[in-house]
């Protein structure tokens, strides 16, 4: 390195060509390092998602920051419909897994949407989740015979790095083979931080169990290339969140330790009563109080001076504005959803920064949470059907790639947005359907919704209101009068 040197001080005289290359009085105290990416985090790992949970438990802050996340990411759900063509099978495929997610959790706790938000508070508090797929008998009575299990990503240990029996190589945890793909992951049996207190433990305590990559999904939000484990999404605010949490309890504090202490008297003859009729505590110590409204002539001699404590003053909640700005920042939420603050807030500002955010959700909806974790569970539970008879594919066990491919293909929509003024977006929506610029499906879907099912419970509501004789506002029929609301019948001669 040292040669790079004198060639950099030869062709530009000792000056960098960047400011933060250079080695000056700025620069002094700062010592970068470059890990890699498996060694950044192996390293670190632990530490981080610690305080990271810890954060979690005792700031408010930071919960409320996942809990937003996770309510725009997942919320109820993001939901498949099948892309199969024959219209039949399609409903009969999505039937089977309307069926299947109510039993999807291996807990019994809640089902597969619920299951999603678990994973994803997983992974954003602890860096990433582990989702076993169990596969169980079919005298389980389960619509498919398939369950989940989401696990913490302390079951897979970061410390484990060696090479197996075989000749592959284990880092962090995971097998790979010798072309770098993943073929095992080596869990522990219980939570390593539960103990004996794990149900169900048996004897397994710290020891771990191979299991086969194909029946764990890793789900984690990738930052560098190489990188095999994740990072907690609280890494870079950590710091900040938790000095503030404790500036603003010692304000707290100090506020009300001003508000106690409200004044002191002195006295030239200490052996005198207080104020004319003092009184001690146990301790000796002479008090007195005054109550609302009263005048207080003191004797001669007395004085009262009243603490004047230091006071941040009027900058206080900016101080605490610009900080939770930095933070939500770190946390890749808006300040208004980390704080619940909206007193500077606009109709413009808001949905500016609500926009900003839920294009963050939809990149980590569609490139973690779609890919890691939904497409390969539609695989399974497709896969799990056909071979116990419960779906009827043919050709789909002995065609080629392409077929299965058909049957496989699936559209994830995840919940719709809700937006800070409807009428303003229904009606920029309109205007793209009508310039040609937006389907009427692709609309639908943006709400959360399958279009197919909607236009199905309109033909149904519309079937209904004739029978009924129902004539609504959005029926050419309403503004006839009501001679042609009369519902039309093969049994009514009047109306053939």
């Amino acid at each position: 390195m040292g040669w790079l040197k004198r060639i950099s001080r030869r062709m530009f005289g000792g000056n960098p060509l960047h400011e933060a290359a250079g080695a000056g009085r700025r620069s002094f105290a700062w010592l970068p390092s470059n890990p890699g990416a498996v060694a950044a985090l192996t390293a670190t790992q632990t530490e981080l998602r610690t305080k990271s949970r810890d954060l979690v438990r005792r700031n408010a802050w930071a919960n409320a920051a996942l809990e937003s996340y996770v309510a725009n990411a997942i919320g109820t759900g993001i939901k498949p419909q099948s892309l199969v063509t024959d219209p039949a099978l399609r409903e009969r495929i999505q039937a089977l897994w309307r069926d299947w997610t109510l039993d999807a959790d291996a807990a019994g706790l809640t089902d597969f949407y619920g299951l999603q938000a678990l994973a994803c508070r997983a992974m954003l508090e602890g860096g990433e989740a582990l989702i076993r797929i169990r596969y169980r008998r079919k005298e389980d009575g389960l619509a498919v015979a398939l369950q989940l299990q989401v696990l913490e990503p302390e079951h897979l240990p970061v410390t484990l790095n060696t090479t197996a029996e075989n000749g592959n190589v284990i880092r962090a945890g995971i097998e790979f083979d010798r072309l770098g793909r993943r073929v095992a992951y080596h869990l522990y049996r219980t939570h390593p931080e539960d103990g004996a207190l794990a149900p169900m433990s048996g004897n397994g305590g710290m020891e771990t169990a191979r299991v086969d990559a194909g029946e764990i999904l890793h789900l984690f939000r990738p930052l560098r290339p190489g990188q095999i484990r994740g990072e907690p999404w609280l890494a870079r605010a950590l710091v900040k969140l938790n000095e503030l949490d404790q500036y603003d309890d010692a304000e707290l504090v100090r506020k009300k330790t001003a508000a106690m202490f409200a004044g002191f008297i002195t006295r030239l003859a200490p052996e005198d009563n207080l104020m004319g009729e003092g009184s001690a505590d146990p301790n000796g110590v002479a008090l007195a109080g005054l109550e609302p409204g009263t005048l207080q002539i003191l004797e001669p001699g007395e004085d009262v001076k009243f603490s004047q404590p230091a006071d941040v003053g009027a900058s206080y909640a900016e101080f605490l504005r610009m900080q939770f700005r930095a933070v939500a920042a770190a946390m890749g939420v808006t300040y208004e959803q980390l704080t619940g603050d909206l007193t500077q807030v606009n109709y413009s500002s808001i949905r500016a920064g609500l926009l900003e955010f839920r294009r963050r959700c939809e990149a980590l909806q569609h490139g973690v949470i779609v890919h890691q974790l939904c497409r390969p569970i539609w695989q399974a539970f497709i896969e799990q059907a056909v071979l116990e008879g419960a779906l009827t594919l043919s050709g789909y066990a002995r065609g080629g790639q392409t077929q299965r491919r058909a049957y496989l293909a699936v559209k994830w929509i995840p919940q719709g947005w809700q937006w800070v003024d409807p009428q303003k977006e229904f009606n920029a929506m309109l205007t793209a359907m009508r310039a040609g610029l937006l389907s009427r499906s692709e609309a639908i879907s943006s709400f959360g919704y399958d279009a197919e099912d909607v236009d199905r419970e309109i033909a149904a509501d519309n079937a209904r209101a004739d029978a009924l004789g129902l004539v609504f506002e959005s029926d050419p029929r309403h503004d006839l009068g009501t001679a042609q609301a009369v519902p039309v019948s093969p049994d009514n001669p009047e109306n053939p």
